[in-house]
């Protein structure tokens, strides 16, 4: 009888199963599109919509005007999308999600490798993964993440621009962002508009949290990463990656007229309207360090939202100091030299740099012959200032052995010494400060040379260019050839300056010294900076062995007793 009723239970159970699943029926499953983003956000595509409506749903009070039937059926109708706009100079690309900028295509510029030698392909600006740049909404009890939100998007053009808008309904609001390209710039103009929200609303706009390095040596350009902001009354200000440990974070008060992420030779820039509404704060926080180098950080202008209304420009570029120049509001400043006397050497730099394109301009020659050119018109314009000091060294170095003569005669006495010393000077036509006066030449180039060393650090108009043998002027010579020149010239110009003279062992071991010092100093340097330094020796021999031979004819003097 058991088996039965075992058999009876079983043909039961199978019958409702089958009645149930007739009367409530499963409802259909919706079909899912795979799409495959080409972007650099492509790694998240496939849980895109359905991390959007976790985030939506989570976000108690943020965006809860909308049913969970909504946001799925918006998740699903929205796919990730990348719109990818073509200038002359670049190629950007936008995407719906988030309405945020995600590439930067600098298609003049080639990726470099292997010192400068290995060209291939153009230089991207936005890393693996990451956007150039972010927006988060702040209203008052609420921020919401725009970059896991899905826009819907459209292109057009407009007065010859490229007009990409995108706009969303969140909270019962309307959240619009526009961005217009210009054809023949790396200036974007964006706008965003909210509707119904009160005045103390902000918008968050998170610049890159790096770049990607496309030069030869990766160390180096990571040294230079950093982001920087203007306050509306002072000058320009840095914030470098590696003065910011993991976590740290720095928070710069406005308001703030720009801020912006950089490398050694690009840089993207947030650049408050002119004569409009200016940042009201910037925050950067320290990012993890996998390696030595800070490779990572974060930062973040604040926008505040004027009748829901905010807009700025955004340059996605290289550092070229005349499009930095023209974008105004002293942008030109966001690429500083100096580091720590960056008050002392930027006037100099600025005023090279000036000079330097100048001359690129007029004369249409390569930066190479550009610093030849230059490194010898310094000389010839220095020459009477150093004929002069060095003819006065001379006269110092004749009537050394009367003042010395006098100091012995007058060792007891400083007064009668210091009046005979004066009579001396005069009975010469010479002055106490001849001595320094001969100095005064020497260190005129000084500030030039300085200025030249930092404008090699970050100056993108000599990145690439090739002289003679080097493959890049703005990276060390792979052969060692000029340092080894520099080093050479240098102790020519010592032996030559000592003919004629008695030198002291003092002066025999700087011949020798000064030469290695200049090698291990240059060892490294940029090419062109030793190119420069190297031309300098050069134009200054002629006139070094001009006045050795005065100092060879002229007759010894006497000492007077």
């Amino acid at each position: 009888m058991e088996p039965r009723r075992i058999a009876l239970a079983v043909v039961l159970m199978a019958a409702v199963i089958l009645v149930s699943n007739y009367i409530f029926p499963a409802p259909p499953v919706a079909p899912v599109n795979k799409i495959v983003a080409a972007d650099s956000l492509s790694r998240d595509t496939a849980a895109a919509p359905a991390a959007s409506a976790a985030a939506i749903a989570d976000s108690q009070g943020t965006i809860g005007a909308q049913s969970p039937a909504m946001i799925a059926t918006q998740a699903v109708a929205l796919p990730i999308d990348t719109a990818v706009i073509k200038t002359a100079v670049a190629d950007y690309r936008t995407t719906n999600k988030g309405a945020a900028l995600i590439g930067a295509s600098l298609t003049q510029y080639a990726a470099l490798s292997n010192g400068g030698r290995t060209r291939s392909g153009s230089v991207e600006l936005a890393l693996p993964g990451e956007r150039l740049l972010g927006f988060r909404l702040v209203i008052p009890g609420d921020t919401i993440d725009l970059t896991t939100q899905l826009f819907s998007g459209t292109t057009t053009e407009e007065n010859g621009n490229t007009v990409v808008s995108y706009s969303a309904a969140l909270a019962g609001k309307t959240v619009s962002v526009r961005y217009s390209f210009l054809p023949d710039s790396y200036r974007v103009s964006v706008a965003a508009a909210v509707a119904g929200v009160p005045e103390n609303s902000y918008l968050l706009v998170d610049l890159p949290p790096g770049f990607r390095s496309s030069e030869s040596d990766t160390t180096e350009d990571h040294s230079h990463l950093a982001y920087a902001y203007k306050p509306e009354l002072s000058g320009a200000k840095p914030i470098t990656f590696a003065s910011l440990d993991p976590g740290e974070r720095e928070i710069e008060g406005g308001p703030i007229t720009w801020g912006v992420a950089k490398s050694k030779y690009f840089i993207l820039g947030v650049l408050a309207p002119k004569g409009g509404q200016n940042f009201a704060e910037l925050n950067a926080t320290g990012g993890v360090r996998i390696g030595k180098n800070a490779t990572r950080a974060q930062a973040t202008l604040v926008a505040p939202l004027k009748a829901g209304n905010v807009s700025f420009d955004v340059y996605a570029g290289p550092q070229e100091f005349k499009r930095l120049l023209a974008m105004g509001r002293e942008f030109e400043t966001s690429n500083p030299y100096g580091g720590w006397i960056q008050g002392i050497v930027q006037p100099f730099a600025t005023m090279i740099i000036r000079l330097l394109l100048w001359m690129k301009a007029t004369l249409g020659v390569s930066y190479g012959w550009i610093l030849v050119i230059f490194g010898v018109a310094i000389r010839i314009i220095l020459w009477p200032l150093n004929q002069k000091a060095m003819r006065s060294s001379m006269q110092m170095q004749r009537i050394q052995p009367e003042m010395q003569a006098l100091q012995t005669r007058y060792k007891g006495d400083p007064q009668k010494l210091q009046q005979a010393m004066m009579e001396l000077y005069k009975e010469h036509g010479m002055s106490p400060f001849s001595s320094l006066s001969g100095c005064l030449p020497m260190l005129i180039p000084l500030p030039v040379f300085f200025a030249l060393f930092f404008v090699f650090q970050n100056t993108i108009e000599f990145r690439g260019v090739s002289f003679l043998w080097f493959p890049d002027i703005s990276v060390k010579d792979p052969f060692y050839v000029i340092p080894i020149l520099v080093a050479v010239t240098t102790m020519l110009m010592s032996w030559i300056g000592m003919r004629g003279m008695k030198a002291n062992e003092q002066q025999k071991m700087m011949m020798y010294l000064m030469p290695a010092m200049m090698l291990i100093f240059f060892f490294s340097m940029a090419s062109g900076l030793n190119l420069y330094y190297f031309i300098q020796n050069l134009a200054s021999l002629p006139q070094q062995w001009l006045i050795s031979q005065e100092r060879s004819k002229a007759s010894t003097p006497l000492v007077r007793g």
